[in-house]
Protein backbone atom coordinates (compact mmCIF):
# COMPACT_ATOMS: atom_id res chain seq x y z
CA UNK A 1 0.00 0.00 0.00
CA UNK A 2 1.46 3.83 -0.86
CA UNK A 3 2.09 5.12 2.19
CA UNK A 4 0.01 8.34 0.94
CA UNK A 5 -2.88 5.57 1.14
CA UNK A 6 -1.69 4.89 4.48
CA UNK A 7 -1.87 7.94 5.98
CA UNK A 8 -5.24 8.88 4.80
CA UNK A 9 -6.44 5.58 6.30
CA UNK A 10 -4.86 6.15 9.61
CA UNK A 11 -6.49 10.01 9.61
CA UNK A 12 -9.72 8.74 8.69
CA UNK A 13 -9.47 5.98 11.11
CA UNK A 14 -9.13 8.62 14.08
CA UNK A 15 -11.40 10.72 13.24
CA UNK A 16 -14.18 7.51 12.77
CA UNK A 17 -13.78 6.63 16.22
CA UNK A 18 -14.19 9.98 17.15
CA UNK A 19 -17.29 10.78 15.94
CA UNK A 20 -18.64 7.06 16.96
CA UNK A 21 -18.07 7.95 19.93
CA UNK A 22 -19.76 10.97 19.67
CA UNK A 23 -23.55 8.89 18.41
CA UNK A 24 -23.11 6.45 21.00
CA UNK A 25 -23.49 9.44 23.61
CA UNK A 26 -26.15 10.34 21.99
CA UNK A 27 -27.98 7.07 21.99
CA UNK A 28 -30.40 8.46 18.80
CA UNK A 29 -32.96 6.10 16.96
CA UNK A 30 -33.28 6.77 13.02
CA UNK A 31 -34.25 10.47 14.23
CA UNK A 32 -30.86 11.02 14.73
CA UNK A 33 -29.67 10.01 11.43
CA UNK A 34 -32.00 12.73 9.72
CA UNK A 35 -30.23 15.22 12.44
CA UNK A 36 -27.01 14.63 10.97
CA UNK A 37 -27.86 14.26 7.43
CA UNK A 38 -29.69 18.17 7.22
CA UNK A 39 -26.50 19.57 9.20
CA UNK A 40 -24.42 17.61 6.87
CA UNK A 41 -26.45 19.37 3.85
CA UNK A 42 -26.36 22.92 4.99
CA UNK A 43 -22.56 22.46 6.24
CA UNK A 44 -20.83 20.62 3.10
CA UNK A 45 -23.27 22.55 0.48
CA UNK A 46 -21.55 25.33 -0.29
CA UNK A 47 -18.33 23.43 -1.08
CA UNK A 48 -19.69 20.57 -3.33
CA UNK A 49 -21.90 23.30 -4.85
CA UNK A 50 -18.49 24.75 -6.26
CA UNK A 51 -16.65 21.54 -7.13
CA UNK A 52 -19.83 19.91 -8.91
CA UNK A 53 -20.93 23.02 -10.60
CA UNK A 54 -19.02 21.71 -13.83
CA UNK A 55 -19.53 17.90 -13.18
CA UNK A 56 -22.88 17.03 -12.47
CA UNK A 57 -24.37 17.95 -15.77
CA UNK A 58 -21.89 15.26 -17.58
CA UNK A 59 -23.57 12.58 -14.89
CA UNK A 60 -25.51 10.12 -16.40
CA UNK A 61 -27.82 7.08 -14.82
CA UNK A 62 -25.01 4.63 -13.74
CA UNK A 63 -23.29 7.48 -11.47
CA UNK A 64 -26.72 8.65 -9.80
CA UNK A 65 -27.63 5.50 -9.62
CA UNK A 66 -24.67 4.24 -8.11
CA UNK A 67 -25.45 7.60 -5.45
CA UNK A 68 -29.01 6.33 -5.11
CA UNK A 69 -28.24 2.71 -4.02
CA UNK A 70 -24.97 3.77 -1.99
CA UNK A 71 -26.96 6.34 0.53
CA UNK A 72 -29.29 3.49 0.62
CA UNK A 73 -26.98 1.13 2.13
CA UNK A 74 -25.16 3.49 3.94
CA UNK A 75 -28.85 4.73 5.62
CA UNK A 76 -29.05 1.00 6.37
CA UNK A 77 -25.62 1.00 8.26
CA UNK A 78 -25.91 3.94 10.17
CA UNK A 79 -29.53 2.45 11.38
CA UNK A 80 -28.00 -0.83 12.54
CA UNK A 81 -24.95 0.92 14.14
CA UNK A 82 -27.26 3.25 16.27
CA UNK A 83 -29.09 0.35 17.23
CA UNK A 84 -26.38 -1.59 18.22
CA UNK A 85 -25.44 1.14 20.00
CA UNK A 86 -28.39 1.48 22.39
CA UNK A 87 -28.81 -2.14 22.70
CA UNK A 88 -25.09 -3.00 23.98
CA UNK A 89 -21.48 -1.28 24.37
CA UNK A 90 -19.44 0.44 21.69
CA UNK A 91 -16.59 -1.33 22.53
CA UNK A 92 -18.55 -4.69 21.37
CA UNK A 93 -20.46 -3.14 18.85
CA UNK A 94 -17.99 -1.02 16.87
CA UNK A 95 -15.19 -3.95 16.57
CA UNK A 96 -17.53 -6.34 15.41
CA UNK A 97 -18.95 -4.60 12.70
CA UNK A 98 -15.42 -2.99 11.87
CA UNK A 99 -13.99 -6.40 11.87
CA UNK A 100 -16.53 -8.24 9.70
CA UNK A 101 -16.92 -6.05 7.22
CA UNK A 102 -13.38 -5.81 5.98
CA UNK A 103 -13.13 -9.88 5.74
CA UNK A 104 -16.31 -9.37 3.10
CA UNK A 105 -15.20 -6.12 1.81
CA UNK A 106 -11.61 -8.11 0.82
CA UNK A 107 -12.92 -11.14 -0.94
CA UNK A 108 -15.49 -9.50 -2.58
CA UNK A 109 -12.39 -7.13 -3.92
CA UNK A 110 -10.26 -10.26 -4.97
CA UNK A 111 -13.11 -12.24 -7.16
CA UNK A 112 -14.58 -8.36 -8.25
CA UNK A 113 -11.85 -6.29 -8.90
CA UNK A 114 -9.09 -8.94 -9.61
CA UNK A 115 -7.17 -7.95 -6.61
CA UNK A 116 -4.39 -10.34 -5.24
CA UNK A 117 -3.33 -10.68 -1.63
CA UNK A 118 0.36 -11.12 -0.96
CA UNK A 119 1.70 -13.17 1.99
CA UNK A 120 2.02 -9.83 4.11
CA UNK A 121 -1.37 -9.06 3.09
CA UNK A 122 -3.06 -12.46 4.30
CA UNK A 123 -1.31 -11.80 7.42
CA UNK A 124 -2.31 -8.50 7.96
CA UNK A 125 -6.29 -9.61 7.65
CA UNK A 126 -5.54 -11.78 10.06
CA UNK A 127 -4.03 -9.51 12.68
CA UNK A 128 -7.12 -7.52 12.07
CA UNK A 129 -9.20 -10.04 12.57
CA UNK A 130 -7.84 -11.70 15.80
CA UNK A 131 -7.04 -7.69 17.19
CA UNK A 132 -10.41 -7.10 16.76
CA UNK A 133 -11.67 -10.44 18.52
CA UNK A 134 -9.92 -9.17 21.26
CA UNK A 135 -10.82 -6.22 21.42
CA UNK A 136 -14.50 -6.83 21.31
CA UNK A 137 -14.20 -9.06 24.10
CA UNK A 138 -12.01 -12.20 23.56
CA UNK A 139 -13.03 -15.22 25.07
CA UNK A 140 -15.56 -13.35 27.36
CA UNK A 141 -17.70 -12.81 24.09
CA UNK A 142 -18.79 -17.04 23.94
CA UNK A 143 -19.20 -17.47 27.79
CA UNK A 144 -20.55 -14.69 30.28
CA UNK A 145 -22.91 -17.63 31.25
CA UNK A 146 -23.39 -16.31 34.85
CA UNK A 147 -24.64 -12.86 33.74
CA UNK A 148 -27.60 -13.13 31.50
CA UNK A 149 -28.43 -9.10 31.52
CA UNK A 150 -24.69 -9.52 30.06
CA UNK A 151 -24.88 -12.07 28.08
CA UNK A 152 -27.96 -10.37 26.40
CA UNK A 153 -25.68 -6.95 26.04
CA UNK A 154 -22.90 -9.21 24.03
CA UNK A 155 -25.49 -11.37 22.06
CA UNK A 156 -26.97 -8.27 20.89
CA UNK A 157 -23.84 -5.97 20.22
CA UNK A 158 -22.73 -9.20 17.89
CA UNK A 159 -25.78 -9.51 16.27
CA UNK A 160 -26.09 -5.80 15.27
CA UNK A 161 -22.52 -5.51 14.27
CA UNK A 162 -22.31 -8.21 12.62
CA UNK A 163 -25.28 -6.70 10.59
CA UNK A 164 -23.46 -3.39 10.29
CA UNK A 165 -20.24 -5.34 8.99
CA UNK A 166 -21.98 -6.72 6.15
CA UNK A 167 -23.63 -3.17 5.37
CA UNK A 168 -19.94 -1.74 5.52
CA UNK A 169 -18.68 -4.35 3.31
CA UNK A 170 -21.69 -3.83 0.51
CA UNK A 171 -21.42 -0.10 0.16
CA UNK A 172 -17.26 -0.53 0.31
CA UNK A 173 -17.09 -2.56 -2.76
CA UNK A 174 -20.10 -0.08 -4.60
CA UNK A 175 -18.22 3.10 -3.23
CA UNK A 176 -15.04 1.62 -4.41
CA UNK A 177 -16.23 0.52 -8.24
CA UNK A 178 -18.08 3.96 -8.02
CA UNK A 179 -14.57 6.18 -7.52
CA UNK A 180 -12.67 3.40 -9.35
CA UNK A 181 -14.33 2.57 -12.80
CA UNK A 182 -17.06 6.16 -12.54
CA UNK A 183 -14.12 8.32 -12.10
CA UNK A 184 -16.86 10.45 -9.52
CA UNK A 185 -15.31 12.52 -7.05
CA UNK A 186 -14.88 11.41 -3.50
CA UNK A 187 -16.50 14.40 -2.25
CA UNK A 188 -19.42 14.91 -4.00
CA UNK A 189 -19.97 11.03 -3.71
CA UNK A 190 -20.07 10.97 -0.49
CA UNK A 191 -22.42 14.76 -0.84
CA UNK A 192 -25.07 13.13 -3.32
CA UNK A 193 -24.99 9.96 -1.46
CA UNK A 194 -26.06 11.99 1.84
CA UNK A 195 -28.93 14.66 -0.38
CA UNK A 196 -30.72 10.98 -2.10
CA UNK A 197 -31.00 9.20 1.42
CA UNK A 198 -32.58 12.74 3.16
CA UNK A 199 -36.25 11.67 1.87
CA UNK A 200 -36.29 7.93 3.55
CA UNK A 201 -34.41 9.38 6.37
CA UNK A 202 -37.16 12.17 7.32
CA UNK A 203 -40.15 9.13 7.28
CA UNK A 204 -39.13 8.61 11.54
CA UNK A 205 -39.73 12.37 12.00
CA UNK A 206 -42.69 12.82 10.30
CA UNK A 207 -44.31 9.99 12.33
CA UNK A 208 -43.84 12.20 15.65
CA UNK A 209 -42.67 15.53 15.02
CA UNK A 210 -43.17 16.52 19.00
CA UNK A 211 -40.67 14.41 19.72
CA UNK A 212 -38.26 14.73 17.18
CA UNK A 213 -37.99 18.61 18.40
CA UNK A 214 -37.52 17.35 21.71
CA UNK A 215 -34.66 14.73 20.66
CA UNK A 216 -33.01 17.70 18.33
CA UNK A 217 -32.63 19.94 21.47
CA UNK A 218 -31.01 17.26 23.29
CA UNK A 219 -28.97 15.17 20.02
CA UNK A 220 -27.95 18.38 17.82
CA UNK A 221 -24.50 18.99 19.23
CA UNK A 222 -23.97 14.87 18.86
CA UNK A 223 -25.46 15.10 15.40
CA UNK A 224 -23.74 18.24 14.47
CA UNK A 225 -19.87 16.65 15.37
CA UNK A 226 -21.69 13.11 13.25
CA UNK A 227 -22.50 15.49 9.99
CA UNK A 228 -18.99 17.91 10.03
CA UNK A 229 -16.05 14.60 11.15
CA UNK A 230 -18.14 11.38 9.30
CA UNK A 231 -17.45 12.95 5.76
CA UNK A 232 -14.10 13.94 6.26
CA UNK A 233 -13.31 10.18 7.49
CA UNK A 234 -14.93 8.50 4.48
CA UNK A 235 -14.10 10.86 1.93
CA UNK A 236 -10.73 10.35 2.81
CA UNK A 237 -11.05 6.51 2.94
CA UNK A 238 -12.51 7.04 -0.72
CA UNK A 239 -9.26 8.85 -1.91
CA UNK A 240 -7.23 6.06 -0.72
CA UNK A 241 -8.93 3.55 -2.38
CA UNK A 242 -8.43 5.28 -5.75
CA UNK A 243 -4.88 5.35 -4.89
CA UNK A 244 -3.99 1.67 -3.39
CA UNK A 245 -6.05 -1.56 -3.83
CA UNK A 246 -9.64 -2.07 -2.11
CA UNK A 247 -8.38 -5.41 -0.18
CA UNK A 248 -5.71 -3.24 1.37
CA UNK A 249 -7.64 -0.19 2.23
CA UNK A 250 -10.55 -1.71 3.78
CA UNK A 251 -9.06 -4.07 6.48
CA UNK A 252 -6.30 -1.14 7.18
CA UNK A 253 -9.28 0.90 8.44
CA UNK A 254 -9.59 -1.07 11.43
CA UNK A 255 -6.86 0.81 13.07
CA UNK A 256 -9.65 2.95 13.82
CA UNK A 257 -10.20 0.00 16.88
CA UNK A 258 -6.65 1.16 18.73
CA UNK A 259 -8.30 4.35 18.25
CA UNK A 260 -11.96 3.05 20.18
CA UNK A 261 -10.04 1.20 22.83
CA UNK A 262 -8.33 4.11 23.81
CA UNK A 263 -10.67 7.11 23.79
CA UNK A 264 -13.68 5.41 23.77
CA UNK A 265 -12.71 2.93 26.75
CA UNK A 266 -11.10 6.02 28.01
CA UNK A 267 -14.88 8.88 27.79
CA UNK A 268 -17.01 5.83 27.96
CA UNK A 269 -15.84 4.25 31.31
CA UNK A 270 -15.92 0.55 29.28
CA UNK A 271 -14.39 -2.36 31.06
CA UNK A 272 -11.03 -5.23 29.73
CA UNK A 273 -9.20 -2.20 28.71
CA UNK A 274 -5.67 -4.26 29.04
CA UNK A 275 -7.48 -6.84 26.69
CA UNK A 276 -8.79 -4.42 24.32
CA UNK A 277 -5.11 -2.08 23.91
CA UNK A 278 -3.80 -5.73 23.15
CA UNK A 279 -6.10 -6.25 20.61
CA UNK A 280 -5.16 -2.87 19.22
CA UNK A 281 -1.59 -3.82 19.33
CA UNK A 282 -2.38 -6.77 16.92
CA UNK A 283 -4.59 -4.65 14.60
CA UNK A 284 -1.85 -1.95 14.41
CA UNK A 285 0.47 -4.94 13.07
CA UNK A 286 -1.91 -6.40 10.96
CA UNK A 287 -2.04 -2.44 9.27
CA UNK A 288 1.80 -2.48 9.49
CA UNK A 289 1.68 -5.58 7.46
CA UNK A 290 -1.31 -4.62 4.84
CA UNK A 291 1.12 -1.98 4.26
CA UNK A 292 4.31 -4.27 3.70
CA UNK A 293 2.11 -5.88 0.99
Amino acid sequence: MPLAALFLVLLGALIHALWNVAAKKAGGDARFTFFSCVIMFIVWSPLCIWLGWDMLPAWGWKEWTAMAVSGFVHWLYFICLLTGYRKSDLTVVYPVARGSGPLLSSGVAVIVFGEQLSAFGVLGIAGVVIGVFLVAGGPALFRAAHDPSKRARIQAGIFWGVLTGALIACYTILDAWAVKMLAISPILFDYWCNVLRMPYSSIAVLRDIPEARRLWKLQWKYAAIVAIFSPIAYVLVLYAMKIAPVSHVAPAREVSMLFAALIGGQLLGESDRGLRILGACAIAAGVMALALG
